[in-house]
């Protein structure tokens, strides 16, 4: 379970207290998450609802950037978006404390993450993505990419020596990939603010129909397309990166393209940006492997389902799927 900070009963009702969301009646840990520790709050009377999600911002999340992730869930919700939005106090504060952590209570959306999507799922999460991005063109904050090209040496160095943990072979195509992600890693495409972490477990969906984006806490300034490089990344494989779904891969960039024209320069960049989604997780997942102890309570994921996409955007032969 992704609960890294115990809080009791007690707490609880006493943080909720400052809310007007009346008493108490359950709340329980979710396991879905590796960032933070969230929790299902359940209570009684009130006018801002009856179900939230609780969130404890843990190492990984600076504070200081928590304003700018409220203030663009804030817009995103007024333009329309389904994403939810921080609840404030009674005095109007949104980010507050709780254990030791900073805390907000956020409002719940219906829907289910998504292990195994459908073509008209992804066309939907696509076409979402795009909307995402129409509705920042007006927002006035941003944030720098703490997971970009900038930071993957630091993360590779960071796993010198400890690859055989992960593959023998993992090595050499971090390598390779570094080399020539620095070398053409594309420099003059449109901004955004994006989401970054847009996999199927972070939209919800209600039949073909999405029902809301969450967890918003990689959101930066960086290339549009390169949100829709992670989100294909993330949608149009198995698991472990062994197979490539081609129909989910026509269905989402059918559903992003219907809401918004890619430049050309954006469609040639593709596959070179997808190499970089790949790259980008399979070092952030190498070094949380190499780095999570094993009694640990968050589960590990597999380095390699994201290597396995490396290689595959890597030959020459899959830079069509993008055309």
């Amino acid at each position: 379970m992704a609960v890294y900070t115990h809080v009791s009963a007690e707490m609880m009702a006493q943080f909720l207290g400052d809310y007007d969301t009346g008493d108490l009646i359950s709340f329980k840990g979710i396991a879905e998450g590796v960032e933070n520790s969230n929790f299902l709050v359940e209570t009684r009377g009130g006018s801002d609802g009856h179900r939230f999600i609780l969130t404890l911002y843990e190492k990984r999340v600076d504070p200081g950037d928590l304003p700018f992730f409220m203030a663009l869930l804030d817009h995103l919700a007024m333009r329309g978006c389904r994403v939810p939005r921080a609840i404030a106090d009674r005095k109007g504060i949104q980010i507050r404390e709780l254990a030791g952590r900073p805390a907000c209570l956020i409002e719940f959306l219906e829907g289910i993450s998504l292990s195994t999507p459908t073509p008209a799922q992804a066309e939907a999460a696509g076409a979402a993505l795009a909307d995402l991005h129409l509705a920042v063109a007006d927002f006035g904050g941003s944030r720098p990419n703490s997971m970009g090209p900038a930071a993957w040496q630091d993360l590779a160095s960071r796993c010198a020596g400890q690859w055989q943990q992960v593959d023998p072979a993992l090595e050499h195509l971090v390598r390779a990939e570094l080399a020539y992600l620095k070398a053409n890693w594309p420099s003059d495409l449109p901004q955004s603010v994006i989401h970054a972490d847009l996999f199927p477990d972070n939209v919800l969906m209600l039949g073909d129909r999405v029902s809301g984006l969450i967890d918003f806490y990689f959101s930066c300034t960086d290339a549009r397309a390169y949100d829709l490089a992670i989100t294909h990344s993330a949608w149009c494989f198995s698991t472990d990166g062994t197979k490539f779904e081609p129909a989910l891969s026509a269905a989402l960039l059918q559903g992003y393209r219907s809401r918004l024209t890619l430049t050309e320069n954006e469609r040639a960049a593709l596959p070179i940006l997808a190499r970089g989604a790949a790259l980008r997780f399979t070092l952030s997942r190498a070094y949380d492997w190499i780095n999570t102890p094993a009694d640990a309570l968050v589960t590990r994921k597999d380095p390699m389902a994201f290597a396995r996409r490396a290689a595959f955007y890597a030959d020459p032969a899959n830079a069509l799927l993008f055309a």
